[in-house]
């Protein structure tokens, strides 16, 4: 009984049951190499907590919220700037969204019309 689900499962014309990988101990040799090309700028780190961001922006916005205690002005200055960037990008974002929506939700109306 178990032949003929190895058999399904395996794909195999020859009616041979699949034989178990033996080593797996190391990874599958591939062709592509182990060099992460996405960005070569180095990264900014939390001053107090040493997290890593891609982006200073991201960076300030961690260092107010996480860690608005500690802030100087010049710091907690830059964090609420960086919030501020933040919510005009979401509600940029947001508007272009709807936009999106009503065009789509009249154009799916005039093809209905046209349809119909």
């Amino acid at each position: 009984m178990l032949d003929h689900v190895a058999l399904f499962v395996s794909g195999d014309s020859r009616r041979r049951v699949p034989e178990p990988a033996t080593d797996t101990s190391t990874p599958p040799a591939s062709s592509a190499p182990e060099v992460d090309v996405r960005d070569e700028t180095p990264s900014v780190r939390c001053p107090y907590c040493k997290r890593p961001f891609r982006r200073p922006a991201f960076e300030s916005l961690h260092r107010g919220l996480e860690h608005h205690e500690r802030l100087s002005d010049r710091e907690r200055a830059a964090a609420e700037r960086a919030a501020r960037d933040e919510r005009a990008a979401l509600r940029h974002f947001r508007l272009y969204a709807l936009g999106v929506l009503v065009v789509l939700y009249f154009g799916l109306l005039i093809v209905a019309a046209v349809v119909v």
